[in-house]
C-alpha cells in the first residue's frame, strides 16, 4: 500500500478563489472590501515571514489590509490599547496579532482584548466556547484547514476513530473538538493525546484518522499506525541538512516515507496543511466582513 497524497495548495487555491469570487460579489453589491488589521510586535524572522505571507493572500483574493509593526519593547498595556482602538474602529473586519509575543506581553490576555466578533484567528475565549457546543464562531483556521481536506477528499469522520497528538490551544484542542462536535463533518469518537501521555503508540496503533500537532520531528513512525490510517501532519520542523542551499529542510511530525507505505491518505510537509491555514484565515475575514456569524 502506497497512500494517497491530500495536497493542500491544490485545496487551499480551490478555497481562495472562492474567497475571491464572494468578494468580488460583495463588493459588486457597494460594499467596501473586507479589510484585515495585521499587528506585529518586534522583528522576529518567521514572524515577519508569517505576515508577509498573509498579506500577499489577501491581495490574492481582494481583501484590504494593513500590518502595524511595533517595537518589542512595547508594554501590555499600550498593545491592548491600541487594540481597543481596532475594535471601535468601524472600517476594521478582522484583527490578527501574529504570535509569538514578546515574553513580557501574556498572549491570552492580549487574545481576550480583540473583539470577539474580530477575532479572524479564533482564538478568543467567546468564539472556543461556542465552537465546543457547535454554534458558529470563527473556528481556529488550522484545524477548520483540516476539515476542508477531509470534506474535499470525501474522507468519513463519523464514527471513525480519531486521534489527535498535540493539545495546543492553536490546533489541538479545537481538533479534537471539531471533530468529535462538528455536525456536518464531525461525529468522530476522539482520543487527545498529550506530552504527558504514556504509551503513546497503544493510542495512534487504534486510530483511523490520525492528527499530530506535536512539533517534534519524525514523532509518528510505521509501527506506530494501522494499515489504512488517514495520517494528517500539522507539523513544520526545521531539521539541518547540509545538501540544502538554505543549510535546513523542512520536516512534519511523521516520518512520512515510512508511515505512507501503510496509510490509506496522507498530508506532506509542506504543502499540506500549511496553505489551509491562510486559506481559512481568508475566508473568515470575509466573514467578519459580512457580519454573518455575529449580526449586528
Amino acid at each position: 500500500m502506497s497512500a494517497e497524497i491530500i495536497d493542500g495548495r491544490k485545496v487551499a487555491e480551490l478555497v481562495r478563489a472562492s474567497v475571491r469570487e464572494d468578494v468580488d460579489q460583495w463588493v459588486a453589491k457597494g460594499n467596501r472590501a473586507p479589510f484585515l488589521q495585521v499587528v506585529l510586535v518586534g522583528d522576529d524572522p518567521a514572524s515577519i515571514v508569517y505576515t508577509g505571507t498573509k498579506t500577499k493572500a489577501c491581495k490574492d483574493v481582494g481583501i484590504d489590509t494593513n500590518t502595524l509593526v511595533l517595537q518589542d519593547t512595547i508594554s501590555a498595556k499600550e498593545l491592548k490599547g491600541i487594540i481597543k482602538d481596532f475594535n471601535q474602529d468601524d472600517s476594521v473586519d478582522g484583527i490578527l496579532v501574529q504570535s509569538p509575543l514578546p515574553s513580557h506581553i501574556p498572549l491570552y490576555d492580549v487574545i481576550e482584548t480583540i473583539d470577539f466578533r474580530k477575532d479572524v484567528d479564533g482564538f478568543h475565549p467567546m468564539n472556543v466556547g461556542r465552537l465546543s457546543v457547535d454554534q458558529p464562531c470563527f473556528r481556529s483556521c488550522t484545524p477548520a484547514g483540516v476539515m476542508e481536506l477531509f470534506k474535499h477528499y470525501s474522507i468519513p469522520v463519523k464514527s471513525k476513530h480519531a486521534v489527535v497528538v498535540g493539545a495546543s490551544n492553536i490546533v489541538g484542542s479545537p481538533m479534537a473538538v471539531m471533530l468529535s462536535r462538528e455536525n456536518s463533518s464531525g461525529k468522530a469518537t476522539t482520543t487527545i493525546c498529550h506530552k504527558y501521555t504514556r504509551d503513546l503508540t497503544q493510542h495512534t496503533i487504534n486510530a483511523d484518522i490520525l492528527v499530530v500537532a506535536a512539533g517534534q520531528p519524525h514523532l509518528i513512525k510505521a509501527e506506530m499506525v494501522k494499515e489504512g490510517v488517514v495520517v494528517i501532519d500539522v507539523g513544520i520542523n526545521r531539521v539541518a541538512d547540509e545538501t540544502s542551499e538554505k543549510g535546513y529542510r523542512l520536516v512534519g511530525d511523521v516520518d512520512f516515507e515510512s508511515v505512507r507505505k501503510k496509510a490509506s491518505w496522507i498530508t506532506p510537509v509542506p504543502g499540506g496543511v500549511g496553505p489551509m491555514t491562510v486559506a481559512m484565515l481568508m475566508k473568515n475575514t470575509l466573514l467578519a466582513a459580512k457580519k454573518s456569524l455575529y449580526p449586528e
